[in-house]
């Protein structure tokens, strides 16, 4: 009997992965949306630049706290257990949401900020160690794949999950079924943990490793005083008044920056100490994980700039057949009538500000009219049926799905063929092929006349299927890049240092997407991602001979 090219616990870890990003992908799906809904629907109540901001840093400390909890997993607590622990404390994270109070909505943040931690970095370290196997190590790049495909799947079925439970149940419903997601992730591992117990190792470190501890409790501590610093400081030095005295336009997004800086230097220190056959490679890993934040500061306004596209700039109408992912919205004979007046001062969706400069309410009407087309506003006694904005959210991971084979098999045959690009060549691609997605954008926003009438839904599509594509030759090439290069010793550690990178990139997206109602001409917007990613995409280039030379020596 022929033997498997993949290793067994390699179809418990996406199973595994399969559930919790079905939990993480149905939270964050709604997360945007729950945060700027009108309390009187259930939501935060929340404006759009505040929400992004909140946004912005959750998926930042939810990338960042990896680091932690791969260093810990390295050191001390091993693999197994910490994916276990983190599973459990983003379940509760999750279910946490459900309750619609403030002090519940903060806690619940912080709690799956620290289950990802310990969940994230591990769990594809895990699937590391089984492709350092001989018999699996030339297959690891499509291990990664099959485990990201696994990823995606659970992110594209639990939109719709999200959608059925918020128009059935509520917002809280559709929180507590992530949470259940994230314990029957926890259960698929715990079935699989003999297939992956012997790669469980935490190899003994060197003498001169032994510090790292120490080194990673002063870390977290100046990280704390840097980031306190950065909230407080600058009001301290400019002043108090009305304004909000900040260096990067948010407190949250000071402190988090100040934070990152002795993380920072704490990973250039494991560069400096590293002996001359080490260095190589993790100035390879350092080099990269500084040039992919732009891309993720892109790729991750899905949930911010591109949602509140697809909620108010795309036409979302949909037939009366399909009830459970729509909802109904229509409003009262005196809006409709007033609808041509709201028109003509509600421009681009902003709060319209008095002479005071203090925002004023124009109108109570539903904002999805503003741009319709006059013969699809419904009568008073009439509704819309309009498609749940979170579904859009399916759109990548159902591409990821359906091409993530296509490009297994492509890569298979190159490599028969000995003309299989390296990892780094394949990032380098993924950040162009992202820059053009943007593009798309851009030609949709001038095809609406800068949304003075509502997009196709294929616009956004279409958007999504492009930047997919970058998307898969950069991500899984990543955590596959990490496996190839760094030391056993630290291979967690340097897991963590990717998931930094992702978390860098996370808080500029939430940067960037606060950002939206101040560009007049949204083509604009769209024009500055698309420059970010080609700057990205250029350094690679200039950078890509010296990067593969690296990679070929560590195959050898």
């Amino acid at each position: 009997m022929a033997e498997s090219k993949y290793p067994k616990g390699l179809f418990f870890l996406v199973f595994t992965e399969f559930w919790e990003r079905f939990g993480y992908y149905l939270m964050i799906g709604i997360f945007f949306l729950y945060m700027t809904a009108d309390g009187k629907d259930g939501g935060m109540g929340w404006e759009r630049s505040t929400s992004s901001d909140i946004y912005g840093t959750f998926i930042a400390l939810a990338y960042l706290t990896p680091f932690m909890g791969g260093l810990l997993a390295d050191l001390k607590l091993g693999y197994r257990f910490s994916i276990t622990l983190g599973g459990i404390l983003m379940g509760i994270g999750y279910c946490m949401l459900a309750i619609p109070e403030k002090w519940a909505f903060f806690t619940a943040l912080g709690v799956m900020v620290v289950g990802n931690g310990f969940f994230k970095p591990n769990i594809a370290t895990l699937l590391g160690n089984l492709y350092n196997d001989p018999r699996y190590r030339a297959n690891k790049d499509t291990g990664y794949n099959i485990f990201y495909m696994g990823i995606n799947v659970g992110a594209f079925i639990c939109n719709f999950i999200a959608a059925i439970m918020r128009n059935k149940i509520g917002w809280h419903g559709a929180f507590i079924t992530a949470g259940l997601g994230m314990f029957f992730g926890v259960f698929t591992f715990w079935m699989g943990m003999k297939h992956y117990k012997h790669v469980d190792v935490r190899k003994e470190p060197r003498p001169e490793d032994k510090p790292l501890l120490i080194q990673f409790v002063k870390v977290l501590i100046a990280g704390i005083i840097f980031a306190v610093a950065g909230w407080t400081l600058p009001e301290l030095i400019w002043g108090k008044g009305d304004g909000l005295y900040t260096i990067m336009g948010s407190k949250s997004t000071d402190a988090f920056f100040m934070f990152c800086v002795p993380v920072i230097y704490f990973y250039s220190s494991i560069y400096k100490k590293a002996n001359a056959e080490e260095r190589k490679p993790l100035g390879t890993m350092f080099t990269i994980f500084i040039i992919v934040i732009l891309f993720w500061a892109i790729f991750k306004q899905n949930g911010t700039a591109l949602t509140t596209y697809a909620e108010y700039y795309t036409d979302r109408s949909s037939p009366q057949s399909i009830t459970a992912i729509t909802s109904e919205l229509g409003f009262s004979e005196e809006l409709a009538a007033k609808n041509k007046e709201v028109n003509q001062v509600d421009e681009q969706f902003r709060t319209i500000k008095d002479e005071n400069g203090k925002p004023k309410k124009v109108m109570d009407y539903p904002a999805y009219f503003k741009n319709l087309e006059a013969e699809k506003i419904p009568p008073a006694d009439k509704s819309l049926n309009l498609v749940n904005t979170e579904i859009f959210q399916s759109v990548n991971p159902f591409f990821v799905v359906v091409i993530t084979p296509l490009l297994i098999f492509l890569f298979g045959f190159l490599r028969k063929k000995g003309k299989e690009p390296t990892t780094a060549t394949k990032i380098a691609y993924g950040l162009l092929i992202s820059g053009l997605s943007t593009l798309v954008m851009v030609l949709a926003v001038y095809a609406t006349h800068n949304g003075m009438e509502k997009a196709s839904a294929w616009w956004l599509i279409s958007s999504y299927g492009v930047i997919t594509v970058g998307e898969l030759l950069l991500s899984p090439m990543g955590l596959s890049m990490v496996s190839k290069l760094a030391p056993l010793r630290l291979t967690a550690l340097m897991m963590g240092g990717w998931q930094l990178a992702t978390s860098m990139g996370n808080k500029l997206s939430g940067v960037l997407a606060k950002n939206w109602d101040k560009f007049d001409n949204k083509a604009n917007y769209f024009w500055l991602n698309f420059i970010l990613l080609i700057i990205a995409f250029v350094i690679m280039m200039l950078l890509l001979k010296r990067l593969n030379k690296v990679f070929n020596e560590s195959a050898h």
